[in-house]
């Protein structure tokens, strides 16, 4: 039933309009269609207890009436009383005509309205009224008929539907009420419920059918309580199920177990270090060598604080793989990641991966690089170094998904910012482990530089086991950070770069970030670059009369035009200064040379794009100023700025904005300025996005928004769910008992969704 369209239901007209607009298509995509929120009269209130702004409801009498005024400023005053007090309701223009017809002396009727006051005297402006039935002192029933009809109304809650402009709110509560009149003559039948018995009844929970119309006519907050109740383990339940299913089918693949031997590439690597582990780092570790002393795929996420030191860990696990006969791959999103991520390896392993070449180390092997712009003598040599098994590490871009490359004997792969990657490129590349007739999965870890709290990584990363790491590595300095507000007070941004230079003069380097390029691909021909010729310095600018309206209509900063402002003429803020450019457009040959260049301390100042996100590790790099910092989200202003700091010297970050205090924009950043923490930030930057951005990333098939349940507040929900899937499942892998909750995943997941979850 629920499956049915609309159309057999609402009419062609009605459906085509839901269905073109809205996206709802059959009768449950409309009843799951929620009120966004409900409007409520209040509770009946006297009038001699009236406060001002609050929103009441009152039952009185009308006492007078009077139409005052002429033309535009005509306006109908009435007064009500209910023996306890007086109130003047007030009804301008047009809208006077028809109360004046219906408040007549002696009337009783419900109002509702704000309380305002005027001329000392309080007043509701416009109120919502309901006229009732002839009271009749004599007869004590009809006086209870009213009382109840009053309390009735007063108390009810009017469901406000997320609508359009072709449907309006009430037209979709006219439709919902059409469908469920139409289940409640059926008795709901063909309407399964996808939670098992046992589970509501050990929740508590009211049956889907109750849910569902407690959510659309509740007359009550409690009926809304129950029914959200209800429909929020429908969503956590179903989806967890989808993932424990997920879990369990990736615990039967056969993997091979790597254990690294005592002696070999990781003891040599580990006896190198040149400082200690953190516990985290240790205990991350553990977990991590446990899972791959397995004969089933790892699935986990190593998640941290920026600086925490993942690469590590990974790099570490990789090694451990190594040592033990396989192979490893690392996926980056970028080239400019993927050489990065090459050139710390390689960097940190030294003679360890310098395999087969004079010098190299007994127990070493080789670590090579394939991107799409690696040249063909580079990409032969490394394709043959995969197939024979003497690189024993690969990192690479998305090149290492195409056919070509080959693998003797992969044991693991990790993917770095898993959310830039679809599902079908990681099943791709894990794909590549399989030798022949023999199907061996490799295992796999997904490292995440965005902090993400425990609910969210359920909810999205639900198929892996979770690490975490929340400890800095001793000798990681503090980063002081502030806001620049360089409309209000442009004397601050002349300072950032007085900063910048004094940084530089003192031996080290600073980072300019910009949202935008500023080429002409990205915008169209004449249109203004940086904010209407404003120079970064702030010097000679005309004040802006509306500094929000203003930073919002202009392009976003762009790294071009503010190179160029900061470094073209003597009388440029970084004027003298070595000031170079990357960014995604670049020529992957001239990003790694700039990139190599601003490593070996040959440029002093880096104006980039966000490419320099992640990865990115330049220990004399001091300061960063982030332009037009209001553009970029918490999370991606957490991780840029964990670009400094990196080193023995302190660390500094410049939020630059043109935003008032106050305003929604100005909050966050003044919110990223008050803490490092990264976790507490990720909770912020969720509270401020919808769900459905959230769950946007999940590549795993389940829906792309959440409808009632919310990630943060919900966070018992989402584990408690998660645990009764897991023991669901492990019970009954096929739900073979379970008909309903099966039905409800094929709701969940399409056919092309369904294949993401079992490819993994």
């Amino acid at each position: 039933m629920l499956e049915e369209p609309l159309k057999t239901s609402v009419g062609d007209r009605t459906a085509k309009a839901m269905a073109e607009h809205l996206g709802l298509h059959t009768v449950g995509d409309l009843l799951h269609h929620y009120p966004r929120r409900y409007a409520e009269r209040g509770e009946l209130t006297r009038l001699a207890d009236l406060e001002v702004d609050e929103h009441v409801t009152v039952v009185a009498q009308v006492e007078k009436a009077a139409m005052l005024g002429t033309g535009r400023g005509r306006r109908l005053e009435v007064v009500i009383t209910d023996g306890s007090g007086r109130l003047t309701l007030v009804f301008f223009g047009r809208g006077a005509y028809h109360p004046q017809k219906e408040l007549l002396p002696g009337r009783r009727a419900l109002f509702a309205g704000k309380v305002t006051v005027f001329n000392r005297k309080r007043q509701l402006a416009h109120p919502d009224y309901k006229p009732l039935a002839g009271r009749d002192d004599r007869d004590g029933r009809a006086a209870r008929s009213e009382d109840a009809a009053a309390d009735e109304w007063a108390n009810k809650l009017l469901p406000l539907y997320p609508a359009c402009r072709q449907l309006a709110s009430w037209q979709l509560q006219q439709a919902v009420d059409t469908v469920l009149d139409g289940l409640e003559a059926t008795g709901w039948e063909g309407v399964a419920d996808p939670l098992p018995a046992a589970l509501r009844a050990e929740r508590g929970l009211v049956p889907l059918r109750e849910a569902l119309v407690k959510v659309h006519r509740p007359r009550t907050k409690a009926d809304l309580w129950a029914a959200r109740e209800r429909l929020k383990w429908d969503e956590a339940f179903v989806l967890q199920v989808a993932l424990a299913r997920r879990r369990h089918a990736d615990g039967q693949l056969p993997a091979v177990p790597r254990v690294a031997p005592a002696e070999g590439l990781l003891a040599d690597f580990d006896a190198r270090l040149p400082f200690t582990l953190t516990e985290g780092q240790r205990a991350v570790s553990a977990d991590i060598f446990a899972d791959l002393a397995t004969d089933h795929p790892m699935h986990r996420l190593l998640q941290g604080e920026v600086g925490s030191g993942k690469t590590l860990v990974a790099l570490r696990a990789m090694l451990a793989v190594v040592a033990a006969g396989g192979q490893a791959a690392l996926l980056a999103p970028t080239e400019v990641l993927a050489q990065q991520h090459h050139r710390s390896i390689t960097e940190m392993m030294g003679d360890l991966a310098e395999a087969g070449l004079l010098g190299g180390a007994e127990h070493g092997t080789k670590v090579v690089l394939l991107t799409g712009s690696t040249s063909a003598a580079a990409r032969r040599g490394a394709l043959l170094d995969l197939a024979v098994g003497e690189a024993g590490i690969v990192v690479g871009t998305h090149a290492l998904i195409e056919d070509q490359v080959q693998f003797h004997d992969l044991g693991l792969v990790v993917v770095d910012e898993q959310h830039r990657f679809g599902v079908e490129q990681r099943d791709a590349l894990r794909a590549k482990g399989n030798r022949g007739d023999a199907k061996r999965t490799p295992h796999l870890l997904v490292m995440t530089a965005t902090p993400i709290p425990r609910t969210v990584a359920m909810t999205v990363f639900g198929d892996l086991e979770t690490s975490v790491l929340d400890q800095l590595p001793a000798g990681r300095s503090p980063i002081a950070s502030h806001v620049v507000p360089a409309a209000d007070k442009p004397h601050f941004l002349s300072r950032a770069w007085e900063r910048v230079r004094e940084e530089v003069e003192g031996g080290h380097q600073a980072y300019v970030v910009c949202p935008r390029i500023g080429d002409s691909a990205e915008e169209p021909e004449g249109r203004g670059a940086a904010g209407a010729g404003k120079a970064p310095g702030g010097k000679g600018a005309k004040p802006a009369p509306s500094p929000e309206d203003e930073a919002e209509k202009r392009p976003p900063l762009a790294v071009l035009d503010v190179a160029a402002q900061l470094s073209a003429g003597p009388g440029a803020p970084l004027a003298g200064l070595r000031v170079e450019v990357l960014h995604g457009r670049m020529q992957p040959d001239a990003k790694d040379d700039v990139m190599r260049r601003f490593a070996a301390g040959e440029v002093d100042v880096l104006v980039a794009t966000t490419v320099i996100e992640v990865g990115v590790n330049v220990p004399n790099a001091t300061v960063m100023v982030i332009m037009d910092a209001d553009r970029f989200g918490v999370s991606q202003l957490h991780q840029l700025r964990g670009r400094v700091g990196r080193g023995s010297a302190a660390g500094l970050c410049l939020l630059v904005t043109e935003m008032p205090e106050g305003t929604p924009a100005r909050t966050r950043l003044d919110a990223v300025a008050a803490t490092q923490d990264g976790f507490r930030l990720s909770r912020i930057d969720l509270e401020q996005r919808r769900e459905g951005d959230v769950l946007g990333q999940a590549q795993s098939g389940a829906r792309s928004s959440l409808k009632m349940l919310a990630v943060i507040d919900d966070e018992d929900v989402i584990a408690e769910a998660r645990d009764a899937a897991a023991a669901l499942v492990a019970a009954d892998p096929e739900l073979t008992a379970y008909p309903e909750l099966r039905g409800a995943l094929a709701s969940l997941l399409d056919d092309e969704r369904e294949q993401f979850l079992d490819k993994g």
